[in-house]
C-alpha cells in the first residue's frame, strides 16, 4: 500500500537523527548505533499497519530499540555500516577528549540494562517514569539500575585513575 509505505518513510526520515543518537549512546559506536537501528526500523516496517495508530509512537519505537538492545540478538558478522555520516552531536564538543574516551570505555563495560537507563537517565534527559515505561519496568527498578550504574561506572573510572597514576 503506497500510502501505508509513504507515512513510514516520512516517520523513519524525520526521527533517524534521534533514533541514531540513542543507539550512539547505547551501542558507543556508530557501526553498533547503525545495526541497532536498521534492525528497530525494520521491526518498524514489518508491523507498521498495526504500530502506526498507537497513542505515542515516538515512546513506542523508542521502546523497540532499547528491547533490540537489550535482548544482544545481533551477531559481530552482520555488523555493516549503513550511513556514510556520523550521527549529529547532541551537545557540542566536550571540553576533555580524554575523559570522554574514558567515560565511553567505563560506560561500555556497565551491564547493558544497567547502562541503558544511565544513558536514558543522563543523555538523554528522561525522566525515571519515561524510562520505566521504556523498559516495561517499574520506577524501583530504574531507580535500583540506575544506582547499580552508577556504583558500576564510578568503580571503573576509579579503577582507571588508579591505573593511570600507576603508570606513570
Amino acid at each position: 500500500m503506497p500510502d501505508l509505505d509513504d507515512e513510514y518513510v516520512e516517520y523513519v526520515g524525520t526521527r533517524m537523527s534521534s533514533l541514531r543518537r540513542l543507539g550512539y549512546h547505547l551501542c558507543g559506536t556508530t557501526s553498533g548505533a547503525d545495526d541497532l537501528v536498521q534492525e528497530t526500523i525494520t521491526k518498524l516496517y514489518v508491523g507498521w499497519r498495526r504500530i502506526r495508530t498507537v497513542d505515542n509512537l515516538d515512546a513506542y519505537v523508542r521502546s523497540m530499540l532499547l528491547r533490540t538492545f537489550l535482548a544482544e540478538k545481533r551477531r559481530p558478522w552482520a555488523r555493516v555500516g549503513r550511513f556514510d555520516y556520523p550521527p549529529e552531536d547532541v551537545a557540542g564538543p566536550e571540553p576533555d577528549a580524554d575523559l570522554r574516551l574514558v567515560m565511553r570505555a567505563a560506560l561500555a563495560q556497565v551491564p547493558r540494562r544497567q547502562r541503558a537507563v544511565l544513558v536514558l537517565r543522563f543523555l538523554h534527559d528522561l525522566s525515571i517514569e519515561d524510562v520505566a515505561r521504556l523498559l516495561d519496568c517499574s520506577t524501583g527498578t530504574v531507580k535500583s539500575q540506575t544506582s547499580h550504574g552508577l556504583t558500576a561506572l564510578r568503580r571503573l573510572l576509579d579503577e582507571r585513575a588508579f591505573a593511570r597514576t600507576d603508570g606513570k
